[in-house]
Order: structure tokens, then sequence, then C-alpha cells
């Protein structure tokens, strides 16, 4: 095989297997805190608390907020996903082999970046709603929304909820979600059909399938804001291809190291929906 052909080969399957993380890979990464580049196992996020507003005398000293600072360390985990490219295979194949394994590596990296944020949202137990034995109801989000407004949370385009697929069915059947009439025509979760994530109530609401579920069929649903959880990225998504002449064929290794913590337990409200079948 030449050397050209070999790395043209590499070159081609990186990208593809970057722009497929990039398009279909983590769901909520852009939800969160994140920090990039970092050097080391671990990182840490500050923590600012709230500071308070005073008056001053004339020409007397400015008063002093006496913030609490602290930090959260996040720990980085290396992950990674390979498979086999037979180069014979390729030529019997009327499909892209190359492009098939690199957007099933990138998806499997995208829902471990989603397992490690949904796993720091886990951790939160300051604010939890009850099933009630029942699903995700209007009554449980506006509690959430009380329960933010009641902390402070910053109300400021940068809150977000995960929640499963029957919460997501259990929103469309809210009329305050879908008529036009109070969220207007480019708000309506029908008018486009590339995604599912809807603006609503100031929160962007995304559904996911990976949210953890217990054995009487409780969903964890999550209303959090970004500067919450924090996720830091040592090496984004890496792919490392060598040629095995005993095999013939290339070994695709998809690789990264990441993490997630907890930042502020008051930035998340964990909704817990009934799924048990009617």
């Amino acid at each position: 095989m030449a050397t050209t052909i070999d790395q043209a080969f590499i070159k081609q399957f990186e990208r593809e297997v970057h722009e497929a993380y990039q398009r279909q890979g983590s769901k909520l990464r852009n939800s969160v805190r994140t920090t990039n580049q970092v050097k080391g196992s671990s990182t840490t996020f500050q923590k600012v608390g709230k500071g308070t507003a005073s008056t001053k005398s004339t020409h007397g000293m400015v008063p002093v907020m006496n913030l609490a600072h602290s930090n959260v360390e996040c720990v980085l985990q290396d992950y990674y996903a390979g498979d086999w490219v037979d180069h014979l295979d390729e030529l019997k194949t009327n499909i892209d082999e190359r492009q098939v394994i690199a957007s099933a590596g990138a998806s499997a990296l995208g829902r471990k970046t989603d397992e490690m944020i949904i796993n720091a949202l886990a951790t939160s137990s300051a604010n939890v709603i009850a099933d009630a034995n029942t699903g995700l109801t209007k009554d449980k989000v506006l509690e959430a929304f009380e329960l933010f407004g009641d902390t402070d949370v910053p109300d400021d385009g940068q809150r977000f909820a995960t929640i499963g697929w029957k919460q997501w069915s259990d929103l469309l059947q809210i009329d305050e979600f879908v008529n036009a009439d109070y969220i207007g025509e480019g708000n309506s979760p029908y008018t486009n059909s590339a995604t599912q994530a809807k603006m609503w109530l100031g929160t962007i609401w995304i559904p996911h399938s990976g949210l953890p579920v217990d054995g009487d069929d409780i969903r964890s649903c999550y209303f959090y804001h970004k500067t919450a959880i924090g996720h830091a990225v040592g090496s984004d998504v890496q792919t490392d291809i060598s040629w095995h002449g005993d095999r013939a064929a290339h070994f695709v290794n998809n690789m990264m190291s990441q993490g997630s913590v907890l930042i502020d337990t008051a930035g998340v409200v964990t909704i817990n929906c009934d799924e048990t079948p009617d």
C-alpha cells in the first residue's frame, strides 16, 4: 500500500470521525459549562457565592462583599471505541465501511460524553420533585421554576431541561407547549424536523434516551442551569489508525479524555416522572 494513499485514508477518516461527533455525538455538551485543553489528570471549576451591596458614608470605605470562594475538582477519564476495517471487505460492500465505523465510533463517544454529564446531574439531591404517580405535568414544570426563583438561579437564557422521550410526549399534550397562541409560530415543536430540542418558558428542553430509570419505572429528568455542571476536556475526539498486515486490515481507534462534575447543587432540580404503563 502506497504511503501517500495510506495517509490520505487516515486524514479523511479523522475528519469524518470529528465531523460525526460534532454533528450527532453529544446532545448535552453545549448545555453545560465546558473547559477545553485541560493539562493533567484533573481540573478545577471555580464557584463564587452571592454578593451583597451596601451603602457607605461620605469619604468612608467601600464595603467589601466578602464573596465565598470554593472550587470543585473534575477528574478526567479516558475512553476508547475501536474496530477493524478489512481492506478487501471495503471492495465487496456497496457502503462506505470507513464512514460507517467513523459514525459508530463518534456516536459511542458522544453517548459517553452525555453519560458523564447525566451522572454529574444525578449527584444533585437538594431539589427533588416527587413522581406523585404521574408523568411530566405542567405543575411539575412550574414547581421547578419556583425552586429556581426562590434560590435566585439566573433566568438568562442558559436554563436547560433534559427529559425522557415519554416525558417529551407528555409535553406535547400540554397546550402551552404546542399551541402557537402561547409560544408563537417559530417556537412550535412541529416547525423544525431537524431537531427535537425546543425553547419553552426560557428553557431549552432536550429529549434524551439515556436518563436513569429505576425498577419502579420512575424516570429522573433534570432541570438545570448551564453553570451548575462542569465538563472538562483533556483531549477531544481523536482517531488513531494502524495497518496490520497479518490481518490485512486497518484498526481504527477513536479516543477521548473528558470528565464532568456537579458545581452547584442549587442549580439543578431533579424531576421524577412515573413511566408505569397505563
